[in-house]
């Protein structure tokens, strides 16, 4: 197979170095090295390998070899030797300087693409760029802002970078499952985010699957997906959204792994008039401060009752108690509330009321 040929530019002074080398055995400079580094630089902005580079070099000093004036000159094979050990040491130098510029000069490549993607993201995510060029930047990452995008969160109790091995296992993973579908796999504040167009769900219920799995190695794990919007300006609602979701879940204590803000809406609906949300539970759940022990106790029955659909039996296995203990507290609750949890009309009012604790606190927090 034939090789290219490196531009003659690369290999200048070159054969004067090794000349000189030959016969005084001399080491090369530091301004040489410089140089050697500087055409290593050079060779990776102008797209040519470092194979190439390094091929070219070797053969040219095997081409040089015979006529230089330390071999061609030297009076017995100890010289020719001598010489060629110097050489070698030199042409050794020379390689060592190209490549240490060349990857010099990579790194720097990498790095500045690490920013802009950092900045890119960080834009993305939080809406703080002109749409129309951040539109156009994201072409470069494999995104159509003009489409639907949904966004996914997964986080754990450990913080996650882009280099971190799960976040690779879960990219890994996506890649090998759906191949380039203009996915965006990065971390943000320590958490996996998947930005995925949103005619694709099955890749974001797949993300949810794999960073489930691969998160749940480090404890508790959970992953919110928010729902699909349309433009630039969607990418960043749906990304809130997920973000929400993992919060409301916090202060509410939910259970499921994977939330879907789809699902969620009526939380932001109950609390978006928290003085009305918080005179609610004042009224309704108040007298439940009364009861010895305090309302805590008789809040939990009540968040258990509703959450087990109203069987009192699993509600009372919930709070490891017995069925009659349970239903004592039910009565309870029903005197002092003057609500009934059994009546269909009065339990509304209750769950509702008890929905609203969860989210301000009560009676944790005063209102």
């Amino acid at each position: 197979m034939a090789h290219r040929v490196i531009p003659a530019h690369y290999l200048d002074a070159y054969a004067e170095i090794l000349a000189e080398v030959s016969v005084t055995g001399r080491r090369l400079t530091r301004p040489e090295v410089d140089e050697r580094r500087e055409l290593g630089e050079r060779a990776a902005r102008e797209g040519l390998g470092l194979r190439e580079l390094i091929r070219g070099h070797l053969v040219a000093t095997r081409a040089f070899w015979l006529d230089l004036p330390g071999v061609a000159e030297a009076p017995g094979a100890r010289q020719v030797r001598t010489a060629a050990a110097c050489v070698l040491a030199a042409a050794e130098q020379a390689v060592d300087a190209l490549a240490e510029g060349y990857e010099r000069a990579q790194l720097v490549a990498v790095r500045r693409d690490e920013a802009a993607r950092r900045e890119f993201i960080d834009d993305l995510l939080h809406g703080r760029s002109d749409l129309g060029d951040l539109s156009a930047r994201a072409e470069r990452f494999g995104l159509q802002l003009a489409h639907t995008h949904t966004v996914a969160v997964a986080e754990s109790g450990q913080p996650h970078d882009d280099t971190h091995p799960l976040t690779r296992r879960v990219e890994t993973a996506l890649a090998a499952r759906f191949g380039q579908r203009r996915v965006l796999l990065t971390t943000k504040d320590g958490r996996l985010v998947c930005v995925v167009p949103g005619h694709h769900p099955d890749v974001v219920e797949y993300f949810a699957e794999q960073a489930r799995i691969a998160l749940s190695f480090e404890g508790s794990c959970r992953v919110a997906i928010g729902r699909a919007h349309p433009g630039p300006g969607g990418v960043v609602q749906s990304y809130e959204e997920a973000l929400s979701a993992l919060e409301l879940a916090e202060r509410m204590g939910l259970q499921p792994e994977v939330l879907r803000a789809s699902e969620l809406l009526v939380f932001p609906v109950l609390t978006r008039n928290q003085h009305a949300m918080a005179d609610l539970v004042r009224t309704v759940l108040g007298p439940l401060r009364e009861a010895r022990g305090g309302a805590g106790p008789l809040v939990r029955t009540l968040d258990a009752y509703f959450d087990a659909g109203c069987v009192s039996a699993e509600a009372a296995r919930q709070l490891a108690l017995s069925v009659r203990a349970f239903t004592y507290r039910l009565k309870r609750i029903a005197t002092l509330t003057g609500a009934d949890p059994a009546d269909p009309i009065q339990r509304y009012t209750l769950q509702t009321a008890v929905i609203g604790a969860r989210l301000l606190g009560w009676p944790e927090r005063e209102l």
